[in-house]
C-alpha cells in the first residue's frame, strides 16, 4: 500500500514503521528515529517508481547517457526526494500533527562525501535536469567511504578527519551484489599464436551500489551508480589477507588521496580505472543482454565523461569491445569514437593529467598496450595524412616524453569536446587546445554550465520562490521565464520584499554561525561571501589582502570610517589535504578573523568569519542571505563556476573578474548591475607569454597594498609566529603567478563602489531584480537541453504506452 496517499495514510504508516523498528511512538520518537523512517518509507516509495521506469526501458529501449564523474556532490537526499515526488508538503503538515519539524528531521542527514566542489555539485545538478527533464541518464561513480574529509579548525588551522557519512544506514542505496565485477591490476599480457591473454596479479571485486535519481513529479527515475571495491574470492599468495582487504577497500575510501607519493599516484590511478572498467563493462553487458549485438551501441549508448579522470573510459571500451567481444580494432575504435564524449573542466596544466608511462604500464597493462596502440595510429594519422612534422606530432601525441597525457586520449577517443562556459571554450580553441582545434574543429563546443534551481532557488529561498510565483506563476517549470520579473524591477514593494527576505536568510545564517562558532555578525552589514575550495587561482587570499587595507583604514582614516557601511566577510572552503599552501591560506583568513573580531574599535564595521567544514548543506543556509557574491579568480583560470549562478538566483550582485560564466553574467545584466574589476583574459595571457609582471614594483608603488603584505610577518597576529606565513610574502613578492597584487588596487577600488552602492536600497534591489530575472539562463535544465541536441540525441521518456 503506499504509504504516501494522504497524509491520514502517510501518519499510520509512519507510526506503525517507528513502533515496529523503535518500540517508541511519533511524540517520543528521537528526530534521529523520526529520520530513519521516514527516509525508509520515502525509499520504498521510490523504489517502486524506479521498477516501472526499469520495465519500460527494458520494455522499449531508448538512448540513454552515462555521465561518468570522480564526484557526484548531491547534497541531503531526502530534500531533493520530498521535492521531486511532490510530497514535501504533505509530510511537513502530518510532522506538524505529531509536533515535529520536517526541516530539523531533514538535518539528520549526513551530505553524502562524494565530492569536494563544483565538479561534483555540477554533476548533480545534471543527473536532477535529465531526470526532471524526462531523459535516461544515469551516473557512475565511486562509493567513497570517508569522502572527501571532515574539516575541523583547531588554532586556526584546518584539521582533516574522517567524513563517515555511511556510519548510520544509508536509506536510499541498494547493494547489487550479483552485478558484481572482478577488475583486474598488475600481472603480465601474453601474446600466444595471435591470442592475448592477461594474466593480472591481483583482482579487485566491484560492487555496485545503485541510488534512485527521481526527476520533478513526472514519474521519471534514473540511477546514480557508485561502485563499492572489495577483496576478491582469491588473495594473493604470501600477502597477510586482513592487510590485503584492507588495501583494496583504500580504493574506495577517500576521494582524491594524497598523490604526493608514489604510492599515492598508484591509489589514485587504480581508483579512476576502478569505477571506469566497472562502469564500460556493465554497460556493455546490459546492452547485449538487451540488443544482442554490439554493433548498435551508438545508436544507445554515449558515455559523457566528465573532466579528464574518466579518460580510462576510451581504452577499457576498446579492450572490452576487443578482447571479451572478439571485435576487430577497426570496428572497435569505430564504436568507441561514437559513444565517447569529453568535458573539458579546466585550463591548469596541473589539472590535466599526465600519467608516467613507468607507473601506468605496470599498473594496467593491458590499458597500457591499448593506449599504445590508439596512439601509434593516431600519430601515424598525423604523419601520413596531415603531413605534421616529427615535433608537432610530438606535442600533439597522447604518449610523449614517458607520459600518458590523459587530455589528448579523451580528444582523441571522443566525438565530442565541450568546455563550460564561452570564454573557457574560446581560451580551448584559441590556446591551450589550439592545435586539437585545427585538427578537429567540428569536435569543439560550448556548453555553459547550470545548476538546479528547484534546488538553489526554490528549496533554499521559499520566501523568494513565494515571491516569484506571485509574479511570474510558471518560473520553476520554465525558468527562462524569470525575465518576467524585469517588469517588476521598479517597483518599490517589490524592492522592500526582497530586502525583508534577505534580512530574515541573514538573521537565520547569523544565528547559526553564532551558535556554531560564537562569532555574532550583524544582519543589517553587508554579507560578502566566498564558498568555494581553496586554491591558489580562486585567490582567497586577495579577499584576504583586501580586508587588512579596510581594516587599517578603518584604524587611521577617519572619514573612510564615517563613510563605510559595516561589512560582514563570509569564507567556506576546503583544502585538500596535501595543499599545504591553501591550508596557509586558512590559517591566515582565521587570524586575520581573530583579530579584526576583537577589536573594539572597529567590529561594528568589520567582521570576518571562516565557516567550519562547509559543504552542501552549509552552502544552502549561505547563499540565500548573501549580498555580495565573490567570483574573484585570475581571468583565465576558472573555467565556468557554478557558485556565481546560485548566488545570481538569490538576488546577490556579483564582485568579479571577466572570468568563467562570470563573463556570460555581466552580458546578461549589464554593467549597473554587476561589478567587474582586475584584468581579462587577454591581459594575463600576454603577462604570461612575455614573463613581464614584477609583484614588486605593485608592492613598493602602493603603500596601502605594501602595509598589508607586510603585516603577514610583522607580529600583526597575535600567538602567531612571525615566520608563519613568510612562505604567503615570499610568494606574492616573488612569482605572484595568479597576479594577485596587480589586481588588488582594482579589486580595492571596486569593493568601496560596492559599499557605496549599497547606500542606496532601492537601486541594490533593483539589481537584484535584474540578477535573478537574467538567472534562468544558468538552470541545468538549459544546459542538459544543450547537450541532449548538440551532443547525446536523447528522446524524452515516458512511462505512457
Amino acid at each position: 500500500m503506499n504509504a504516501f496517499k494522504d497524509k491520514e495514510t502517510f501518519k499510520s504508516h509512519f507510526a506503525d514503521r517507528l513502533l515496529k523498528r523503535y518500540v517508541t511512538t511519533p511524540e517520543e520518537a528521537s528526530e534521529r528515529q523520526a529520520y530513519q523512517v521516514l527516509a525508509e518509507l520515502l525509499s520504498e516509495a521510490l523504489n517502486v517508481q524506479w521498477r516501472k521506469n526499469v520495465e519500460k526501458a527494458e520494455k522499449a529501449p531508448q538512448k540513454e547517457v552515462y555521465y561518468f564523474s570522480m564526484e557526484f556532490l548531491t547534497g541531503r537526499l531526502i530534500t531533493t526526494n520530498l521535492a521531486n515526488m511532490g510530497l514535501r508538503e504533505l509530510v511537513r503538515d502530518a510532522f506538524r500533527d505529531f509536533d515535529l519539524d520536517l526541516t530539523r528531521i531533514e538535518r539528520e542527514e549526513v551530505d553524502p562525501g562524494l565530492g569536494n566542489g563544483g565538479l561534483g555539485r555540477l554533476a548533480a545538478c545534471f543527473l536532477d535536469s535529465i531526470a526532471s527533464l524526462s531523459y535516461k541518464g544515469h551516473g557512475n561513480g565511486i562509493r567513497y567511504r570517508f569522502g572527501f574529509f571532515e574539516q575541523a579548525i583547531e588554532e586556526g588551522y584546518q584539521v582533516e578527519k574522517p567524513e563517515d557519512w555511511l556510519k548510520d544506514h544509508f536509506a536510499y542505496e541498494i547493494r547489487r551484489d550479483e552485478e558484481a565485477l572482478d577488475i583486474p591490476f598488475g600481472g603480465a599480457v601474453h601474446h600466444e599464436e595471435g591470442d592475448i591473454h592477461y594474466e593480472p596479479q591481483e583482482t579487485i571485486r566491484a560492487v555496485p551500489y545503485d541510488i534512485p535519481v527521481p526527476g520533478e513529479k513526472n514519474g521519471v527515475v534514473n540511477t546514480l551508480r557508485l561502485w563499492n571495491a572489495e577483496p576478491s574470492d582469491t588473495v594473493p599468495q604470501g600477502v597477510d589477507p586482513m592487510a590485503y582487504s584492507e588495501e583494496i577497500r583504500n580504493i574506495s575510501a577517500f576521494l582524491y588521496p594524497d598523490d604526493t607519493t608514489t604510492e599515492g599516484k598508484i591509489l589514485r590511478l587504480k581508483q579512476q580505472y576502478f569505477f571506469t572498467a566497472a562502469g564500460v563493462r556493465s554497460i556493455v553487458q546490459r546492452h547485449v543482454k538487451r540488443h544482442g549485438t554490439l554493433a548498435n551501441l551508438p545508436d544507445h549508448v554515449v558515455i559523457q565523461i566528465n573532466d579528464t579522470h574518466p579518460s580510462l573510459v576510451i581504452p577499457e571500451l576498446v579492450r572490452t569491445l576487443v578482447d571479451d567481444h572478439a571485435l576487430s580494432w577497426d570496428k572497435a575504435w569505430a564504436i568507441t569514437t561514437k559513444v565517447s564524449a569529453y568535458t573539458n573542466h579546466t585550463i591548469l596544466a596541473e589539472a590535466l593529467e599526465r600519467w608516467p608511462v613507468a607507473l601506468l604500464s605496470p599498473t594496467l597493462p593491458r590499458i597500457h598496450q591499448i593506449i599504445e596502440e590508439i596512439n601509434r595510429r593516431y600519430c601515424k594519422y598525423l604523419l601520413d595524412e596531415k603531413g605534421y612534422d616529427n615535433e608537432t606530432v610530438r606535442r600533439l601525441a597522447i604518449i610523449a616524453d614517458g607520459e600518458v597525457r590523459m587530455a589528448h586520449l579523451a580528444i582523441v577517443g571522443s566525438f565530442s569536446v565541450n568546455g563550460v562556459a564561452k570564454l573557457h571554450t574560446e581560451i580551448l580553441k584559441k590556446h591551450e587546445m589550439k592545435e586539437f582545434y585545427a585538427l578537429y574543429p567540428d569536435k569543439f563546443n560550448a556548453k555553459t554550465n547550470g545548476v538546479t534551481h528547484r534546488r538553489f532557488l526554490k528549496h533554499i529561498n521559499p520566501r523568494l520562490s513565494a515571491l516569484l510565483d506571485k509574479h511570474v506563476p510558471t518560473w520553476d517549470k520554465e525558468p527562462m521565464k524569470l525575465q518576467d520579473l524585469l517588469a517588476h524591477k521598479d517597483e518599490k514593494t517589490v524592492h522592500e520584499e526582497l530586502a525583508a527576505i534577505k534580512r530574515e536568510n541573514k538573521v537565520r545564517l547569523s544565528e547559526r554561525i553564532k551558535r556554531e562558532q560564537g562569532i555574532a555578525l550583524d544582519p543589517d552589514s553587508i554579507f560578502d561571501v566566498q564558498i568555494k575550495r581553496l586554491h591558489e587561482y580562486k585567490r582567497q587570499l586577495m579577499n584576504a589582502l583586501h580586508i587588512l587595507m579596510v581594516y587599517n583604514r578603518l584604524k587611521t582614516d577617519v572619514a573612510f570610517k564615517k563613510a563605510y557601511v559595516p561589512h560582514s566577510f563570509i569564507f567556506g572552503a576546503k583544502a585538500a589535504g596535501a595543499y599545504h599552501y591553501a591550508k596557509k591560506i586558512i590559517k591566515l583568513l582565521n587570524s586575520i578573523a581573530r583579530v579584526v573580531n576583537a577589536d573594539k574599535d572597529t567590529n561594528d564595521l568589520l567582521q570576518v568569519v571562516f565557516v567550519e567544514n562547509y559543504n552542501v548543506t552549509y552552502a544552502e543556509d549561505i547563499i540565500p542571505a548573501a549580498d555580495i557574491s565573490e567570483q574573484i579568480s585570475t581571468a583565465s583560470k576558472e573555467a565556468s563556476g557554478t557558485g556565481n549562478m546560485k548566488f545570481m538566483m538569490n538576488g546577490a550582485l556579483t564582485l568579479g573578474t571577466l572570468d568563467g560564466a562570470n563573463v556570460e553574467i555581466a552580458e546578461l545584466v549589464g554593467d549597473e548591475h554587476i561589478e567587474i574589476f582586475g584584468m581579462d583574459a587577454d591581459e594575463v595571457t600576454r603577462h604570461y607569454e612575455k614573463n613581464d609582471y614584477d609583484p614588486m614594483s605593485v608592492y613598493e608603488n602602493d603603500k596601502e597594498i605594501k602595509n598589508a603584505v607586510d603585516m603577514l610577518t610583522s607580529g600583526f597576529f597575535p600567538g602567531v609566529d612571525r615566520s608563519e606565513f613568510q612562505e604567503i610574502r615570499d610568494k606574492l613578492l616573488g612569482e605572484d603567478r595568479y597576479f594577485v597584487l596587480k589586481d588588488l588596487r582594482s579589486y580595492a577600488a571596486a569593493h568601496q563602489t560596492m559599499n557605496e552602492r549599497y547606500k542606496d536600497i532601492n537601486a541594490w534591489q533593483r539589481s537584484a531584480v535584474v540578477n535573478i530575472a537574467k538567472s534562468g539562463y544558468f538552470s541545468s535544465d538549459r544546459t542538459i537541453e544543450d547537450y541532449v541536441r548538440d551532443i547525446w540525441k536523447l528522446r524524452r521518456f515516458t512511462l505512457d504506452d
